[in-house]
């Protein structure tokens, strides 16, 4: 490789707000016009917010804020946004036909979710068009108890379908799919989401898109929402993300409507934008199809407001590193009538990005966006009292939201809330105080306590250091805030904080977006991505950017492998303000308030919410609810009995070893917690190597192929039994006596829980890798003469394959590739089963208690604020190699690996959020570096902004371990890698079995045809301590 192939045609970068010189020099040197103010709005649970804005005025004190105003959320949401613009139109005495536009931002739809509001969310059937594939993970899976109860409204599974390389899993039945139709109105349920593997890559709408036509000829009642209009690749985040979109979708049209009802009657003829997710806009036909997209507009509105009305963005830059480390953290806390969100800020006053994947009202979907941490408390939040426990108080997560005028008991109403308890405490003056003369001083000393623990929770949670902490206090239920919170320096609140949200909606940026397949016969992939950017640019404007200052914030590329020709994915989404137009001509009235169907009979008062039990009680993190520090695991009599919580940590730990290979972790803990659930207590158990017998018979499988497939064509269920079960036939064993890991690294670390399950067969405490390698030769048996044949091969639809003999193990492995290949690349292997006597000579033992224990220490300096990485080398020897963000990725599926390089950029002044920690000290801050990867990382070296060759040191090698982490602490799959996420490089030092001459021939640079030495980590090897040892004595 002479040169970094794929550097960034266009530098990319991600900026919510202008700093104040450039919008100044804009100003001076743009064309004289007389700037026309821009309404934002944000419709809360509880308060409808206003602002109005005059552009030509924001680097002024008051930020060029004309007028805002807290109106209170009505019941049939118009009401409230009317007199809110009334009266800021009013305040301002601008002429409303001079307004340039409305934007608006709710929390309406995550508040459904947060609330687990039945209704404004409806059961939700999902068709899956999947063959025999995806049955292993059911729809739902990882969703909260009580959302889950709300939105199950069944699953279809339909042939459809396709493969990576365009291929039909099946092929659509027409039959089938009107019969699923029919049932599901049987059912009584109305919405539908709709998703096909690989369907994001189905730009014709071959199976979808004729679906969704073929349902709704059959069942016109039917709202279906098709998944490739939602998210990219990556089944099930797609999927919950798909699933929520429809569950909303109704209330999506209520709120369109009412917001057009409310334009039509202030007689503004301005075009109607709501606010993204990630701070743009989106007309409001398109929000209503696709609400989800703004589901966390009202937080981003807020902490783009918030940075913006308290000067984020005029403060000057620090002069040097050694002041930025004593830089406080900057937290804007969002307190509405109904929920409180919390976000931080970078030094440059740009929202942190959330890692790779997103959690909406607790579901994980795989939404770019700011990281918002969210609780259901605000000043509308009922204060229950336990009648059995009076000292038992709890506030929240139900809320009266904009009933808050009517059923708080300072207005009057029966109802004791979070408001009612700022007043009686003092803390504010509202409504009647002698109203509740009559509450307890205790009860309003135990909500003040329980307001006061929720949002140091909170804000502990998003704190990323021990530097001081200064706070943003924004939105109308700031009044709960005390003076003092434990952890925070300071607490500010900026002008015109109560319309924070409002002002982030006025300031809010137009995007383009470009999501097309090219071929690039006699193109050069530079023109291509060029022209999509340039597509993405003029679609920005046409929607109303200005061309000057529009920018690219994001490129995705995505090589598409076995096409008759090369084809590439580009997806290009360029950023820019509303242009302001030379002069400002009225637009005609509409002609109907309802022009876009009338209105529907729903749009009135809504019924009273019922609460529901254990609405967002989390499925997947059983770690919350235990004290980590003194956890201990069930050891007895030499047997380590897993528990839900073991199976959290080693999902973390099993990441960390994975070296970028083996598959998402995610996946295979939900398989894994739902056979604990469903009958494995107590079958599902860990052994040492030292109980094994020299004559045990020790079987293996592990899911083998891409883990860019592996996350979309999820697996049925069958596929790891099916291959043992093969091998065993072939072999005459009837029985065996326990299951051994091919690779601890990645999802295939966990991938034999479940089977342990099946067979009621212990696991082996260890593995034949010690890591994640990328072909079935990379063990440590292979290395030192044990035959992996028999080795059977299967999938999901009841193919299996054998391989009974070959010449090499290099053979072998081409072999069972080229059959992977044909099978799709979610497939299964089982090798040749080995005596007891060679696990423990030849297998890397106490793996799994590695990960265990690498899991713990990511979870607990996660809860510490601590530096996870220093933690991670507490537990075993390693170094950090790099701290950066990444900039560029080349992935594509090449003789059946996900291959490629990943490009990664130091931190700037700006983007670092603390100071140099001990692991830091000798990184560099000033290189790139470049890690290229066959499923696995390879090597790492610094590098030049290009990659050349020339300029690369390599600092560490095969068969060392490389991992990339998140900002989380979670390993990021190479299947995973994204432009613009923050990341941590480490290497640990390879099991001393790689270090031989024989074993380095294999598993080192050489056996990737790589030219260069082996190097290492400075650190020597330790070995992994046993969780059985340790915990049984």
């Amino acid at each position: 490789m002479q040169k970094y192939p794929f550097r960034p045609v266009i530098k990319a970068k991600v900026a919510l707000l202008k700093t104040q010189q450039e919008v100044g020099k804009r100003l001076d040197l743009g064309r004289v016009v007389v700037f026309p103010p821009q309404h934002g709005v944000d419709v809360g649970g509880t308060n409808t917010d206003a602002a109005i804005l005059d552009i030509k005025a924001l680097d002024s004190p008051g930020r060029g804020v004309l007028a805002s105003h807290k109106a209170p959320t009505t019941p049939d949401i118009t009401s409230g946004i009317e007199a809110a613009i009334r009266a800021v139109l009013a305040s301002s005495a601008v002429d409303q036909n001079r307004v340039l536009s409305v934007t608006i931002g709710t929390t309406h739809f995550i508040n459904a979710l947060v609330e687990a509001d039945a209704r404004r969310l409806e059961r939700v059937a999902v068709v899956r068009l999947c063959g025999p594939f995806t049955r292993q993970l059911p729809p739902l899976s990882g969703f909260p108890v009580g959302l889950h109860g709300i939105l199950d409204g069944g699953v279809y599974y339909l042939d459809g379908g396709l493969e990576m390389d365009g291929r039909e899993i099946a092929a659509l039945d027409p039959r089938q799919i009107a019969r699923a139709a029919r049932d599901i109105v049987a059912s009584g349920v109305k919405a539908v989401a709709l998703v096909g593997v690989f369907s994001p890559l189905d730009h014709d709408g071959i199976h979808e898109e004729r679906c969704k036509r073929l349902m709704v000829q059959e069942a016109p009642e039917l709202s279906v929402v098709c998944s490739h209009d939602i998210g990219p690749t990556g089944f099930l985040e797609r999927e919950n993300a798909t699933i929520l979109n429809a569950a909303i979708l109704r209330t999506g049209h209520r709120v369109k409507r009412g917001f057009r009802r409310a334009m039509a009657r202030l007689r503004l003829t301005c075009p109607l934008y709501l606010s993204q997710n990630d701070g743009t806009l989106i007309d409001a036909d398109t929000a209503a199809e696709f609400p989800i997209k703004t589901f966390a507009s009202g937080p981003t509105n807020s902490m783009t407001g918030a940075a913006f009305l308290a000067g984020i963005d005029q403060r000057p830059e620090a002069a040097s590193d050694a002041s930025a480390a004593g830089e406080p953290q900057i937290l804007v806390v969002d307190i509405g009538g109904t929920t409180t969100d919390v976000c931080a800020l970078l030094p440059s006053g740009f929202p942190r990005q959330a890692p790779g994947f997103v959690e909406l009202g607790g579901v994980r979907t795989a939404f770019s966006m700011p990281e918002v941490v969210t609780v259901g408390l605000g000043g509308g939040s009922k204060v229950t009292v336990d009648a059995a426990r009076p000292d038992s108080v709890s506030v929240g997560p139900g809320s009266v939201g904009h009933l808050l005028g009517e059923q708080s008991r300072v207005f009057g109403g029966p109802t004791l809330t979070a408001t009612d308890v700022a007043v009686a405490a003092g803390m504010a003056s509202l409504g009647d105080a002698k109203l509740i003369d009559g509450v307890p001083r205790t009860t309003v000393d135990l909500a003040r306590g329980e307001i006061k623990a929720k949002l140091e929770t909170l804000i502990d949670k998003m704190k990323v250091s021990a530097a001081p902490v200064h706070v943003l206090l924004v939105g109308g239920g700031a009044i709960l805030v005390p003076e003092k919170l434990a952890g925070v320096d300071k607490c500010i609140h900026p002008v015109h904080q109560g319309a924070a949200n409002a002002v982030g909606a006025a300031i809010a940026k137009v995007s383009g977006e470009v999501d097309t397949l090219e071929v690039l016969e006699r193109k050069q992939e530079k023109d291509v991505i060029n022209a999509a950017c340039k597509r993405a640019i003029d679609l920005a404007v046409e929607k109303g950017a200005s061309r000057d200052d529009v920018s690219i914030v994001e490129i995705n590329k995505m090589p598409l492998q076995y096409m008759s020709q090369e084809t590439i994915r580009v997806q290009v989404r360029a950023v820019g303000k509303l242009a302001v137009p030379e002069a400002l001509v009225p637009c005609p009235r509409a002609a109907s308030v309802d022009g876009d169907g009338g209105q529907e009979a729903d749009d009135g008062v809504e019924a009273i919410k019922v609460s529901v039990p254990n609405a967002l009680e989390p499925t997947t993190k059983p770690t919350l609810g235990i004290d980590l520090s003194s956890y201990r695991p069930d050891v007895r009599h030499g047997v380590w009995y897993v528990s839900e919580v073991d199976l959290e940590l080693m999902a973390t730990g099993c990441g960390v070893l994975g070296t970028g290979g083996g598959g998402p972790t995610y996946y295979e803990y939900l398989k894994g917690l739902n056979a604990l659930r469903a009958g494995g207590k107590g079958k599902m158990r860990v052994i040492s190597p030292k109980a094994l017998k020299d004559n045990d018979i020790v079987c293996s499988g592990a899911w083998y192929g891409s883990p860019s497939v592996i996350n979309e064509r999820t697996s049925g269920g069958n596929e790891i039994i099916d291959s043992i079960d093969a091998v065993n036939r072939i072999r005459g064993i009837e029985a065996f006596s326990a299951l051994f890991l091919d690779e601890i690294g990645g999802g295939n670390g966990m991938s034999a829980f479940p089977n342990s399950v099946h067979y009621d067969l212990p696991i082996v405490d260890g593995d034949s890798m010690g890591r994640a390698y990328p072909t079935l030769y990379h063990t440590t048996f292979s290395v030192y003469g044990y035959p992996l044949v028999p080795c059977a091969i299967s999938d999901a639809a009841g193919n299996v394959s054998v391989a009974l003999s070959t010449d090499t193990p290099v053979r072998l492995e081409k072999l069972i590739r080229t059959t992977a290949v044909e099978l799709g690349l979610t497939c299964a292997s089982s090798t040749n089963p080995l005596p007891g006597s060679a696990i423990k000579a030849h297998g890397v033992p106490n793996t799994l208690s590695q990960a265990w224990y690498l899991g713990r220490a990511v979870h607990l300096a996660k809860r510490t604020k601590g530096s996870y990485v220093d933690a991670i080398f507490d537990v075993c020897a390693g170094k950090l190699l790099f701290s950066g963000k990444i900039t560029d990725v080349r992935r594509y599926i090449g003789g059946g690996y996900t291959m490629g390089a990943v490009m990664l950029a130091p931190l700037s002044h700006e983007e670092r959020e603390s100071p140099i920690n001990a692991s830091r000290q000798q990184v560099p801050m000033d290189k790139y570096m470049i890690i290229p990867f066959q499923n696995e990382f390879l090597y790492a070296a610094y590098c030049d902004q290009e990659g050349s060759e020339a300029s690369q040191q390599v600092v560490c090698t095969v068969p060392n371990l490389i991992s990339i982490l998140g900002q989380d602490g979670e390993a990021i799959g190479s299947q995973d890698l994204r432009y613009g996420l923050r990341v941590n490089v480490i290497a640990l030092p390879a099991h001393p079995l790689w270090r031989t001459p024989e074993a380095l021939k294999v598993g080192g640079p050489d056996g990737f045809g790589l030219k260069m030495a082996e190097v290492g980590v400075d650190n020597d090897f330790t070995e992994a301590r046993s969780v059985i040892d340790e915990f049984g004595a």
